[in-house]
């Protein structure tokens, strides 16, 4: 796999081909706030394309106490396992994710699949909405997927646990900035950011038509912020999902970095832990 990335007209033509390999399409459609994922799917999906609850599926029960876990802790590797045979995911075919939230759902479906040993699993580039400007058909209804045969293998991407954050040279923050600064917190109890990071929104990671940037530009704007290949490097967000946009444009410019999964959620539940603001 050269690309954790695939375009919208590539996916189409792997899907019209018929000598091309049978694709796991995943439909990841998720937005705090925003209308509920199963009812944009029965209403229009990638043919073929089962749909994720990111809630369920790609987490675990939140845990926001002070012994740490988060809004979107990891799933268990049982749990995971399971839900992605569920799915249709086996070992050996290739796994695209999408949704229509700038990748950032997505991107956490990559990444839990990344971590669990899947080799060939790719973002698609734009999401539903470049899917529906190359006019790539689109399917109604549920989807009730063969069950598939894939086998979880952990620890297949780097991982921060709570008492190693303040230990990386690099720690990345991916939420908007005013919630970097601390100037609102609409989810958690404490406004600010770990001591010591640095603030690279997801927004920062796409081009202004809503697909990635491209691998010259993402080194340019990680290395500004003290980020380059060979780095300690850490990323984390609000709960552990969108942060995984950032691990996956870093993976985009040549960088490995690793996801403290617990995030904001997990580090400002404990009054004890320190706090930087601006």
């Amino acid at each position: 796999m050269s690309s954790p990335l695939i375009s919208a007209p590539v996916l189409r033509g792997l899907l019209d081909d018929p000598h091309a390999p049978v694709v796991t399409l995943l439909d990841v459609r998720y937005r705090l706030g925003g209308p509920a994922g199963p009812g944009q799917h029965a209403e229009g999906h990638l043919p073929g394309a089962a749909y994720v609850d990111l809630d369920t599926d790609l987490a675990a029960p939140p845990a926001t106490t002070p012994d740490g876990g988060g809004r979107h802790p990891l799933p268990t590797t049982e749990d995971f396992e399971a839900a992605m045979r569920r799915l249709g995911v086996d070992d050996d075919r290739p796994v695209v994710v999408y949704d229509d939230w700038s990748g950032l759902a997505a991107s956490r479906a990559w990444w839990l699949l990344r971590y669990h040993g899947h080799r060939n699993v790719r973002v698609l580039d734009g999401g539903w909405a470049a899917w529906l400007a190359v006019g790539g058909p689109v399917e109604t209804g549920p989807v009730d997927p063969s069950p598939g045969g894939f086998t979880a293998r952990p620890g297949q991407m780097p991982v921060v646990a709570l008492g190693d954050v303040l230990d990386v040279d690099v720690l990345v923050d991916a939420r908007a900035p005013e919630r970097y600064r601390g100037d609102v917190e609409p989810m958690d109890p404490v406004a600010g950011h770990v001591p010591g990071a640095v603030n690279v929104p997801t927004t920062t990671n796409l081009t202004s038509a809503g697909t990635f940037r491209d691998a010259t530009t993402l080194r340019a704007l990680y290395a500004a912020e003290g980020v380059a290949p060979g780095a300690d490097v850490a990323a984390y967000c609000g709960s552990g999902v969108t942060a995984c946009h950032d691990v996956l444009a870093m993976e985009l410019a040549g960088i490995r970095a690793a996801l403290y999964p617990g995030s904001w959620s997990e580090w400002s539940a404990d009054p004890q832990r320190p706090v930087e603001r601006g």
